[in-house]
């Protein structure tokens, strides 16, 4: 029950974080590319990367806190990682976003956006996690 409502809590957090930061980048970049969305989902990659890794039992804060070995307990790992990073980030909205791209005949705009996507997420993950270690 307590590892749920953390998930919970986690996710009202995320979700909000990742309403008013793609208000404040279509805001400032405009609506005609997805640009939010993109670095919701970068920045979360790279969030969860870099918490994974350097909460573990061999990353940076290995053994500091909890019983496991872990600097973060079930709680807090799966508050961060479950919930405001599962919030936060949003592949429903990307891939909404590649098919209105698609079908406003921007074939070349969707695949650049889904392409660039997946390639700095991952990339994001990895540039998180080596920084946890």
């Amino acid at each position: 029950m307590a590892v749920s409502f953390w998930v919970l809590i986690g996710s009202a957090l995320g979700g909000l974080a990742r309403y008013w930061l793609g208000v404040a980048v279509a805001a400032w970049l405009g609506t005609a590319f997805p640009w939010g969305t993109l670095l919701i989902n970068v920045l979360g990659s790279f969030v969860i990367g870099l918490f994974a890794a350097a909460t573990d039992q061999r990353g940076l804060f290995a053994g500091a806190l909890a019983p496991d070995g872990s600097f973060a307990g079930i709680e807090v790992r799966a508050f961060v990682m479950v919930g405001l990073c599962g919030g936060f980030t949003t592949f429903s909205a990307f891939s909404l976003q590649s098919l209105e791209l698609l079908q406003a005949g921007r074939s070349a705009a969707a695949a650049a956006y889904a392409a660039g996507s997946v390639g700095a997420c991952i990339l994001s993950v990895w540039a998180g996690w080596a920084l946890g270690r």
